[in-house]
C-alpha cells in the first residue's frame, strides 16, 4: 500500500493600491486534480505584506504535516528571503530593523512543518495562475469586508514612536 501523499501546488499574489493602502492577497492550491483558491483583503497593507502573506495562508491551510509543497510566487522578497538564506540571517540577528517581522514569524511556524520548495514566476507575463492569483487579490482588496492589518498598523505606531 502506497502512504506517500502527492505534491500540493500553491500559486499565490498579493496586491496594494498605493503602498500602503489598501490590499489583498489571492491563492490557488492544487493537489491530485483538486483545487481550492483562498484570498483576503485589508484597508491599509502594502505589497510586500501581502505578498508574504498570501503564501503564508496557503502554507497554513495544508493540514498534512510534512507534505510536499511547491510554492510559485511572483515576489523576489518572499522567494529570495528563503532561496537565499535571508530569513535565516534575519532569525540570527533577531530580525534588527525589519519589516513584517509579525508575518515572517508566521511565515516560518507554517513552512516549519512541511516539505516546502520556492519557485520564482515573473509576474504579470500570462502565467494562468499566477494571473489568476492576481484577479482574487484586486478583488478582494476591492471588497466589502476589508480587515485591518494589525501587524501593520502597530509596525507604524511603532517607527513614529522610536
Amino acid at each position: 500500500m502506497n502512504t506517500q501523499r502527492p505534491p500540493i501546488y500553491l500559486f499565490s499574489d498579493g496586491a496594494a493600491s498605493g503602498n500602503p493602502g489598501p490590499g489583498g492577497y489571492g491563492v490557488v492550491l492544487r493537489c491530485a486534480g483538486l483545487e481550492r483558491e483562498l484570498s483576503g483583503g485589508f484597508r491599509l497593507t502594502t505589497n510586500n505584506r501581502m505578498e508574504l502573506l498570501g503564501v503564508t495562508v496557503g502554507l497554513e491551510s495544508i493540514k498534512w504535516d510534512g507534505a510536499e509543497v511547491h510554492v510559485w510566487s511572483d515576489s523576489s522578497y518572499v522567494v529570495k528571503a528563503v532561496n537565499e538564506g535571508w530569513l535565516e540571517t534575519w532569525k540570527r540577528t533577531g530580525f534588527k530593523k525589519k519589516k513584517n517581522v509579525d508575518l515572517w514569524l508566521r511565515f516560518d511556524a507554517a513552512r516549519s512543518r512541511l516539505r516546502v520548495t520556492f519557485h520564482w514566476l515573473k509576474g504579470h507575463a500570462g502565467h494562468p495562475e499566477n494571473e489568476r492569483c492576481d484577479q482574487l487579490a484586486v478583488a478582494a482588496y476591492h471588497g466589502d469586508n476589508l480587515r485591518e492589518d494589525v501587524g501593520y498598523l502597530t509596525e507604524i505606531q511603532e517607527s513614529t514612536i522610536l
